[in-house]
């Protein structure tokens, strides 16, 4: 091998040194180029022989590693979430308790010298016991002489209701003066000196029910007592005392009922006497189910004292509903007898003579049938008409000696009676509302000419509307058609008979003129305690007289403040 490489350096110089040889016979260039000539080849890497691990795996090792776990099961059910569930509504926060004005005091002074007092006090919040007390003075002079009117007011009551029965109680005084001013236009001289008259009224009353249970078979009762003392500032003096009770026991559909009263009246005066007593039984049995109510009945009554009498009447009641909340038609067959009394008379005319004659009038039958509902939100109707027989009904007629007084006769027979009632209400919103009521009478009287002081139209209106928190409008409208009065020629009680019986030649009419009065009144809220008011009567200024010889007054404007606390 060394031989080899000896042989290929020696050709190498040999080839080397003849290059050189020629290159000497070329004719070197004139300019000569000096060039450096880097030569790069790819990077061969070599790699050392691998190194094998000649050991093989030892196949007999079989054991098996098993990793320790921890677990713990929960016990829980399974639920099904397929269906929607409810939201959940977010819990507000608590509400401020509303403070509660229970107690209030008003005042007000206006023309004609009116005066007012009102004021009222109660208990607090608490449904289960609750008391209070009431007190009014109102006062008003005519520009007549003595066209003077007083009245006083003041009512206590109490109630507790407890797990099984309500039990309440109220004690009443009222006093009404007044004088008899009445004035006959033709002889206005007549009356120079009008005499005053008190009315002083004390009542109490209790009473006692039972609370309401949905029991299918539960059975109802109440009781209630009432008893008065009236007396004027001559010698009339009446009292009186009624118990009332009631019991119904409920089977299904079925209201099996007894209702009761007695009455024990006495009326007294300087020529006059009477007690009239009455005893009522009202068995009864009332249907309702699938909007029919349907109750018939007996009324029993028995009259002892100084008038004895047994009577039975129908008590039938019957109530359809043609269309739920929309349409009812009801009616009514029924007869009941009426104690009449001091208390009733003063009530409606306070300008009695002495010595009024008492005695018990006969509503032998009573017909009555209409349609009631509403027509839409805030729309309610009541139509009804009816028709009556009634024995010995009372009329007021001026006296023959004193012409300003008033005495009771009765009209002796059987009077008729036909009346149509009709009654509306709008509620557009909760700041405006409006009612309407309207009756038509006509009386066939049995043996006198007319039926005194009933006028055979009446109309009533109310009107409500609430501008804003702060102010408040009311408006109201009475409309009363003519009525009728006698007025005696001569003395109707030459045969000594009283009442007296009618005798046409010695009694003439008077017409007593329909009137229309209007009065409208306002309230305006300063704050929470304060407000005022306004009111204004008759604005129309009519001359008008319910009662023959005694006007009214004419326009009045009065207004005030009332406190809340």
């Amino acid at each position: 091998m060394r031989f080899t490489k000896i042989i290929y350096s020696t050709i190498f110089f040999l080839a080397a040194g003849t290059f050189t040889l020629k290159a000497q016979d070329v004719k070197p260039p004139e300019k000569t180029v000096s060039e450096e000539i880097e030569v790069i080849r790819p990077y061969k890497p070599v790699l050392a022989e691998a190194v094998k691990l000649r050991r093989s795996p030892d196949l007999n090792n079989v054991a098996t590693y098993k990793a320790k776990f921890n677990y713990v099961i929960t016990d829980r059910k399974l639920e099904l979430n397929s269906d929607i569930q409810k939201l959940q509504a977010q819990q507000l926060a608590d509400e401020k308790a509303a403070i509660l004005i229970n107690n209030y005091v008003k005042g007000g002074i206006g023309s004609l010298s009116t005066m007012l007092a009102e004021a009222y006090v109660g208990t607090g919040k608490d449904e289960a016991l609750q008391a209070g007390a009431f007190f009014r003075h109102f006062s008003q002079e005519g520009k007549l002489n003595k066209q003077n009117e007083n009245m006083q007011q003041f009512s206590a009551f109490g109630r507790s209701i407890g797990a099984k029965t309500t039990l309440n109680g109220r004690l009443n005084y009222e006093r009404h003066g007044v004088y008899f001013y009445g004035i006959d236009e033709l002889n206005p001289t007549l009356n120079p000196n009008p005499e005053k008259q008190a009315i002083n009224f004390f009542e109490i009353e209790g009473e006692a029910i039972n609370k309401f249970t949905a029991d299918e078979n539960a059975l109802s009762y109440a009781a209630k007592v009432n008893a008065y003392l009236l007396s004027d500032k001559f010698s009339a003096k009446e009292n009186a005392i009624t118990l009332t009770g009631y019991l119904n026991k409920r089977i299904s559909k079925f209201n099996l009922g007894l209702a009761s009263s007695l009455e024990l009246g006495s009326t007294k005066d300087i020529n006059t006497s009477v007690s009239n007593h009455l005893f009522r039984l009202n068995p009864y049995i009332k249907l309702q189910a699938n909007g029919i109510k349907i109750t018939a009945g007996v009324n029993f009554v028995q009259e002892f004292g100084e008038f004895s009498s047994t009577r039975f009447f129908p008590s039938v009641t019957a109530d359809f509903t043609v269309i739920p909340d929309f349409l009812q038609i009801f009616g009514e067959v029924k007869g009941d007898v009426t104690r009449n009394s001091l208390k009733n008379f003063t009530d409606e005319n306070p300008f009695l003579n002495a010595n009024i004659a008492i005695q018990n009038t006969v509503e032998k039958l009573s017909i009555s049938g209409g349609i009631k509902g509403t027509g839409g939100p805030g729309f309610g109707y009541k139509a009804r008409f009816y028709s009556k027989r009634i024995t010995d009904m009372p009329l007021f007629v001026n006296n023959f000696t004193n012409f300003n007084k008033f005495d009771v006769i009765y009209d002796f027979g059987n009077m008729k009676l036909l009346g149509l009632e009709g009654e509306i209400s709008v509620q557009v919103s909760d700041d405006l509302r409006w009612t309407g009521k309207l009756n038509m009478e006509d009386y066939k009287p049995a043996v006198e000419q007319e039926s005194y002081f009933k006028p055979q139209l009446r109309i009533s209106s109310n009107f409500s509307y609430t501008y804003n928190k702060k102010l408040s409008f009311n408006a109201n409208v009475v409309i009363q058609g003519d009525s009728k009065a006698k007025v005696y020629s001569s003395d109707p009680q030459t045969l000594g008979l009283y009442p007296p019986i009618p005798d046409l030649t010695k009694e003439t009419l008077v017409t007593v003129k329909g009137f229309a009065d209007l009065g409208i009144g306002a309230d305006y809220k300063i704050n929470n305690k304060f407000s005022v008011f306004a009111k204004a009567n008759n604005i129309l200024n009519t001359k008008y007289s319910k009662y023959l010889y005694y006007r009214t007054n004419g326009i009045n404007i009065f207004g005030g403040l009332s406190y809340s606390f």
